[in-house]
Formats: C-alpha cells, sequence, structure tokens
C-alpha cells in the first residue's frame, strides 16, 4: 500500500494536470489548498481521472484483458503470450501475477485524481466567491469525481473483496503516513459507500452530460441499477433502471438502429445507447501508459490487414453454439479474415497462426490507429441502454416473475438485434408468456451474454450468480476442472503490497 500513496496521493495534482494534456510534464507537489482556485482547476482534476481510465494499465489493455479471461467468452489465442494473461485465463494466478500488479496501482491512482478533485471543490466552495451557476457547476464537479471514485471501487470490490477504501486526499505528512499502513474495508462497506457516491451523482448531475465519455444523471442511475443487482437488491435495482427507461428522452437514451454501430469507432460516440463509455484518441500516445489502447491488436489475426496479435479469441464453444442466424453474432466475431500475404479473404482455418474464429468488435472499424489497429479511436461502452433493460428485466423477474413488462424489455433487445443492414431478421424470436421465473432468470442471462459479448462483463455476471461450476464445467462453454469456488471468484491482492504492509492481510483464500 506504501506505492500506491506514495506515489500518488502526495503528488496526485502532478499526474492530474499532465494527463489532461496528454504529456509527462510535471507541474510541481501541489495540494487543494494552494492549486484548487477556480471551477476550471476542479474540473483539470476530474479530466485527469478520466485520462488514467484512458490508459494501457486500465481499460487500454490490463483490466479488460483480465477481465475477458477470467470469463467464458474470451480464451488465449497465442500460446507464446506471456504466462501472466495464461494464468488469469487458466485460474493458475498468484499474488506476482503482472495483470493485477499493474491495474491495481492504476485504480487507486484513479481513486486519487477522484479525491483530489473533490477535496478540490470543497476548498473553491469555501474560498471562491460563486455565482448561482457556478455553484451548481461546482456541484456537478463534485458528484461528476465521486462518480469516477465509484465506478473504479466498483471493479476493485467486485474483483478483490474486501479492499482499501480511502476518500480522503491525502496531504499533511501525519495523514501521508498513516496512510502507509492502511488496513482493508469490509466490501459492504465499500458497497454503502459506491451507492452513496452514485446516489450524489443521480442528484446532482446534469440529464444530459457533454459528452458521453462523462456522467449524467442517468449514468449515476444506471450503476445503481447495476450495484444494487449485484448486490441481490432487486427492488431497488428495478427502481433505478425503471427511472433511467422512464427518463430515455430527457436522457437522450436508446437503442441504437444498427448494432455494429455501437463498434464503429468513427460513429460509436454519437450513439444514444452509450451511456458510458471510455474514450481514447486515435494515434495519440501519451505518457505513462495514458490514451494507449491496444485492445483491438490483442484481438486482431496474426498477419492479417489491420495485423494483430491473437491473443484473445472466443471459445470455441461460443462460436459454434452462437445461431447462424442472430445479427449479433457476425457483429462480434468473424470466420474469415484478408490476409496481407494473400491479399485475399481466407476462412479461420486458413489463418497462419491462430486457426480460431477471432473478436471483431474491436478489430474491424478501429478509426484513426496506428497499422494495426493500435492507439485506436474507440469508445470502449462500459455501460449501455441495452444493458439497463436486461437489468430491469432480470430485477423484475425476481421481484413478480416474468412479468408482461419483464418480457417486453428483452424483446426490445431482441427486436434491435433483427434490424441489419439488409432488413429484418426473423431471428432472435421474442420472448413469449407462459415462461417459468427460473427459465426467464436463465433466459435473461443468456441474453446478457450474447447482447454484451466481449465487453468485459460477463466474468462478473459469472461471479455474482454464482455460476462457476457450471460454466467451466466438462460440458461448459471453457472447460477447467480446477476453477474452485472457493477461491476463484476472487483474485489474490498483489503481494508486493501485502509485503509493504502486513496490515492489507490476510490474503484472499487460496493465495
Amino acid at each position: 500500500m506504501n506505492r500506491i500513496f506514495k506515489v500518488y496521493m502526495l503528488v496526485a495534482i502532478t499526474l492530474i494536470a499532465s494527463c489532461t494534456e496528454l504529456e509527462e510534464e510535471p507541474v510541481g507537489q501541489l495540494a487543494p489548498a494552494t492549486f484548487f482556485t477556480t471551477l476550471r482547476d476542479v474540473e483539470t482534476a476530474v479530466l485527469g481521472g478520466y485520462g488514467l481510465i484512458a490508459s494501457e494499465q486500465y481499460y487500454g489493455r490490463k483490466l479488460t484483458t483480465t477481465l475477458i479471461l477470467r470469463g467464458d467468452m474470451g480464451d488465449i489465442g497465442n500460446p507464446g503470450t506471456p504466462a501472466r494473461r495464461i494464468d488469469v485465463n487458466n485460474f493458475t494466478m498468484d499474488d506476482n501475477n503482472g495483470m493485477i500488479l499493474s491495474f491495481w496501482p492504476r485504480m487507486y491512482e484513479v481513486i486519487g485524481a477522484a479525491n483530489a478533485a473533490v477535496a478540490g471543490a470543497q476548498q473553491v466552495r469555501v474560498t471562491a466567491d460563486l455565482l448561482e451557476e457556478e455553484a451548481r457547476e461546482l456541484d456537478a464537479l463534485e458528484a461528476e469525481a465521486k462518480f469516477i471514485r465509484a465506478f473504479t471501487y466498483y471493479h476493485l470490490v467486485r474483483i478483490f473483496g474486501d479492499i482499501p477504501y480511502v476518500d480522503d486526499y491525502f496531504d499533511e505528512p501525519e495523514e501521508i503516513e498513516a496512510s502507509f499502513t492502511i488496513g482493508k474495508t469490509p466490501q459492504a462497506e465499500v458497497y454503502a459507500n459506491i451507492i452513496a457516491d452514485l446516489e450524489e451523482g443521480a442528484a446532482a448531475l446534469p440529464d444530459v452530460p457533454v459528452a458521453r465519455s462523462r456522467p449524467g444523471k442517468g449514468t449515476a442511475l444506471s450503476y445503481l441499477a447495476s450495484v444494487h443487482l449485484t448486490l441481490g437488491n432487486y427492488q431497488e435495482a428495478y427502481a433505478a433502471a425503471r427511472q433511467v427507461i422512464e427518463q430515455r428522452d430527457a436522457f437522450e437514451y436508446g437503442l441504437s438502429d444498427d448494432y455494429q454501430l455501437l463498434f464503429d469507432a468513427t460513429v460509436s460516440a454519437s450513439q444514444n445507447e452509450s451511456i458510458f463509455h471510455i474514450d481514447f484518441l486515435g494515434a495519440v500516445l501519451g505518457g505513462s501508459g495514458i490514451n494507449t489502447d491496444w485492445f483491438g491488436t490483442m484481438t486482431g489475426v496474426r498477419g492479417g490487414n489491420p495485423n494483430g496479435w491473437g491473443v484473445i479469441v472466443p471459445n470455441f464453444n461460443v462460436f459454434e453454439q452462437w445461431d447462424e442466424r442472430d445479427y449479433r453474432k457476425a457483429v462480434s466475431m468473424s470466420d474469415s479474415f484478408l490476409l496481407s500475404a494473400q491479399n485475399e479473404i481466407l476462412p479461420y482455418d486458413s489463418f497462419p497462426q491462430e486457426k480460431r474464429p477471432h473478436i471483431a468488435k474491436y478489430n474491424r472499424f478501429c478509426g484513426n490507429s496506428t497499422n494495426n489497429c493500435g492507439q485506436s479511436d474507440h469508445n470502449y461502452h462500459a455501460m449501455r441502454y441495452a444493458e439497463v433493460l436486461l437489468t430491469a428485466a432480470e430485477a423484475l423477474n425476481e421481484i413478480n416473475g416474468p412479468t408482461a413488462e419483464a418480457l417486453g424489455y428483452v424483446n426490445e433487445v431482441r427486436a434491435r438485434a433483427r434490424n441489419t443492414p439488409t432488413g429484418m431478421n426473423e431471428f432472435p424470436f421474442d420472448v413469449e408468456g407462459g415462461i417459468s421465473q427460473d427459465a426467464f432468470r436463465e433466459l435473461v442471462l443468456e441474453e446478457r451474454r450474447l447482447e454484451l459479448s466481449f465487453e468485459f462483463g460477463r466474468w462478473y455476471d459469472i461471479k455474482r450468480r454464482q455460476i462457476g461450476p457450471e460454466v467451466f464445467a466438462a460440458d461448459g462453454l471453457e472447460p477447467h476442472d480446477n476453477f474452485n469456488p472457493e477461491r476463484d471468484y476472487l483474485m489474490p491482492l498483489p503481494g508486493d503490497e501485502l509485503t509493504q504492509n502486513p496490515n492489507l492481510g490476510p490474503q484472499n483464500f487460496g493465495y
């Protein structure tokens, strides 16, 4: 824990300011009392938090790769890839795994940026003479910083369980020294703090944010619905999701007409279906991994055009079992590709390296990027309106069973899936009445798996529904006979953090 706070909490504004400009030019060790004097100073800190999220260590590769490989949809394609990725996929990771050693400190840096912004907002509120409109904007910026904090803690608590929860900016020597020995916070308390931050966002954020890469009121409500669904608070999950659905016009939400548009980097940012996305700037490289996106390259075909690394591919069972009539399959995966050497489109069994279908969502239309689809223009969807509809359906089923309203939400998602560039398909069919509560529960979970395929959330569904023994069984999508539900629903805390700060112990079970 020493590294987390010594590197970031003490000099948060140094990185914040440099992240905003995508440069690595330190501006000094500045504390809220001396740095934050205006609204724009607070906004700089908020934007710095987004810069850290849009980095190689977070959404550009490390966290996203970990989440896909941990689930049952993505598999290792290139067997020569570093062992840290293979160990995540095969449930053989230890507390020295390079993936967690990378994204854990980056995520706490994001939290440090958010905490600095909150402290700065409180400083400006006291010291600056603000007009009424400026005061409202300051409230929204503080709520935005708290959303960033909640977003990151939501990932951390689901991955690690009990974790250190920090919501203060440390700039006094005694505070900094105390932070080096901080212990873990029970996950129930972490979730309560996440909910509190999101509730503040639902009250203070604007109906329509300046961009989908920043939160609005509907963003906070959508995440409240997700958090409550994870906790099994189905009435609260339904209520929050229902608010989003009822106010979709005010929030400017709706399903995109064409599913493919959501994964075309040239237009995805303009889609009203996006509730919150992580925005990368094509062909722009920042320091310290900022704005570094390699996910299109990680999933592309080696020897293809554009060239990829073939590291993450779909499990073959996923490809074989997905109905060919579902347009979402063609958008999500490629079974053929333009190969540079032959200058022709060849089927996957003719690929020079990984003879597997490949993930297409991030390599087919990556916009302005390097020649291998790296440093892309992608806007990675962290929350879509389709997910809110499915959350409402799942929660309502747990409350009242498969009502007509619950079925309607799933059918709305399926209706969009039938709309293809060449006309309307008949498949996937609408869900009809008469289905049992248990069957509808399984159906919604399956609909989430397909609709949100390769979007970094499947592992969380497996974990919250405790279906690991089923999906990793011999007849599951990705057999792993060593999956241990007592161990593998959590990942290990970074071993070097435990060495530096024993108060973080005990280590998670089995590591």
